[in-house]
């Protein structure tokens, strides 16, 4: 009798559980480092959680407004953070905000230094995938 109380109980918590939303689900969870993946998710994820999960960029180059210092767009670049479906690494990763918001990565196979060949550029999806 305890066993189906137990039951029970466990059933109802599970019923009148909450679901997590989409941002919450993002937030709690691991940016993916596949391509495509990473691509469609990271426009949920903040600066903060990107450098939480990756740590600080290799290179960083803000674009602030002279009169007030604010930062209105940055330049990041990581090295051996995402993959190709086959799994080889991309050498450098280059992620474009405005503001908080990443609107464009790059995946480049050489250390991203000046003058060096593009890489593939994707525009990133402005809601969480699949909308």
């Amino acid at each position: 009798m305890k066993r189906i109380a137990f039951f029970g109980f466990i059933l109802t918590q599970i019923l009148f559980m909450q679901p997590a939303t989409a941002d919450e689900a993002k937030t709690a969870s691991e940016i993916p480092t596949l391509e495509r993946d990473f691509i469609n998710a990271i426009s949920g994820f903040d600066k903060a959680k990107i450098i939480a999960q990756f740590g600080e960029p290799a290179k960083a180059d803000d674009v602030t407004i002279k009169s007030t210092g604010k930062i209105v767009a940055s330049i990041w670049q990581y090295h051996y953070i995402n993959t190709t479906p086959e799994g080889a690494y991309y050498q450098t990763t280059e992620l474009d905000f405005i503001d908080d918001k990443v609107v464009q990565v790059v995946f480049i196979n050489n250390d991203g230094a000046e003058g060096a060949d593009s890489g593939q550029k994707y525009e990133v999806p402005s809601g969480p995938a699949g909308l």
